[in-house]
């Protein structure tokens, strides 16, 4: 049986970059004109094994800067001026977009006003502890302290 390196996840027979042993038909007639596999020599094999050396490093990588980045913002204190009436109550509110900006400007971590996690604006002055999603499983709690402007 001739072997194949999967270009792309197949259901029935594995994950991408995977070497996987199938029949010569199947490769012929279904694999190769869907650019799902190609055939597999030594060459070939070797490639596909530095590229998913270099995927899970890269993957490595990504973790390690984003838990970097999850210690960072741990740190940051974020002040955001709002014009507030004498008893505190802000006029307008802050949003998960006004973190994020705040964010940005203060560390240049750019962070997606989605991964902000707010139950509602922020509607008063004070100091909140605000959850902010830097990855999937990396998260790190920001001090935000909103002041009258």
């Amino acid at each position: 049986m001739p072997q194949a390196i999967l270009l792309q996840d197949v259901d029935t027979l594995g994950e991408r970059g995977a070497v996987v042993d199938v029949s010569a038909g199947y490769l012929r007639n279904y694999l190769l004109p869907r650019k799902l596999a190609e055939p597999a020599t030594n060459a070939s094999i070797q490639a596909a094994k530095r590229r998913r050396d270099e995927a899970e490093r890269a993957v490595q990588e990504a973790e390690d800067r984003a838990r970097d980045n999850a210690a960072t913002l741990g740190r940051t204190v974020l002040t955001i001026p709002q014009q507030a009436g004498d008893d505190g109550r802000l006029f307008g509110s802050v949003t998960t977009q006004d973190i994020a900006d705040a964010i940005r400007d203060a560390r240049g971590i750019k962070i997606d006003r989605r991964k902000v996690h707010l139950e509602d604006p922020i509607r008063h002055t004070g100091t909140y502890m605000v959850v902010v999603e830097v990855t999937d499983d990396v998260t790190a709690t920001v001090k935000t302290m909103v002041v009258p402007a």
